[in-house]
């Protein structure tokens, strides 16, 4: 035990870089320092530091000795860590970063947590765009789909489907598509690609196909799209978790319910955060909050 202590001391000075420096981060005296590193030294019969009265310099030895030192000291801070992220309760400033389409679920999803502790703050980043995790000093992102490689965590918040819809004032005029190829001459809403929309589609019976349409009117923004193919302006490939409330009202109509549009396995909904050490309760509760909320919601599956 008396080595962990003189491993961890070492550490302090390298890392203070002076016997002073470590000793008022430590809360001891230089001499008790300096007497520590010695006998470390000793024990070890190398010398681990240069010393003179202005600085101090590791040794071919020390430097790496100290990378085991500083390694150790590394796996004691998270273990406080994990200790601290275990018992705390959610509190300060939650940074979570969404796109705009899933905005609207943010209230109804964190809504009682935010209720249940006041010391909780929010500030919410609304875009599409995959922005930088790091330099954006985001807590927790929801991201769509796949993912690209990368030193972030991600966990599964859930899976929701494209469901092709209308509305109804579309289908009195064009009638209903009965057949996968009867799509290709109809007006599509969607995002533009070079190439045309590549849109899969599986029909009972039948092998998976893959249409190629090219969108008459085209955005970036998922919502945006919903919104065109409420006012009639073509066919478009809804999220599931989205088209809920037009379906209800009637804005919109489910077309082909037997037929699965986009990947096999569906989109899966993913929170992302910017560390994979344990993570503090804020973004632990907000995570398991936006599970349970999805997990209520048409249209969603696990």
């Amino acid at each position: 035990m008396d080595d962990l202590k003189r491993m961890a001391i070492f550490a302090a000075v390298v890392r203070h870089g002076s016997m002073s420096g470590a000793a008022r981060a430590l809360g001891m005296s230089p001499s008790a320092i300096s007497q520590q590193v010695r006998l470390l030294e000793q024990a070890g019969g190398v010398t681990l530091l240069h010393r003179s009265t202005r600085k101090l310099a590791l040794t071919d030895a020390g430097a790496r000795y100290h990378a085991q030192c500083a390694a150790m000291w590394a796996a004691a801070e998270q273990a406080r860590a994990e200790l601290a992220a275990s018992r705390d309760v959610p509190g300060g400033e939650l940074r979570l970063s969404a796109p705009v389409g899933f905005a609207r679920h943010i209230a109804p999803a964190l809504g009682p947590l935010l209720a249940a502790h006041p010391a909780l703050s929010l500030h919410l980043l609304v875009d599409d765009a995959l922005i930088d995790l790091i330099e954006a000093r985001v807590d927790l992102a929801v991201r769509f789909g796949g993912l690209p490689d990368s030193s972030w965590a991600a966990r599964s918040l859930g899976t929701l489907h494209w469901w092709l819809c209308a509305a109804p004032r579309w289908l009195e005029r064009h009638g209903t598509p009965q057949t996968p190829g009867q799509l290709l001459a109809q007006p599509w809403l969607g995002f533009a690609r070079d190439g045309g929309l590549p849109i899969e589609v599986r029909v009972p019976g039948a092998e998976p196909q893959t249409l190629r349409v090219q969108p008459r009117i085209a955005s970036n923004n998922q919502l945006s799209i919903q919104q065109m193919c409420e006012a009639g302006l073509g066919l478009a490939l809804v999220g599931s978790i989205d088209v809920q409330d037009a379906l209800a009202s009637g804005r919109l109509v489910r077309l082909m319910p037997e037929w699965q549009f986009g990947p096999e396995d569906g989109l899966r909904i993913w929170a992302v955060t910017p560390q994979r050490a344990t993570q503090p309760a804020k973004v632990r509760q907000a995570i398991a909050a936006l599970q349970g909320y999805l997990r209520q919601q048409p249209g969603v599956s696990d």
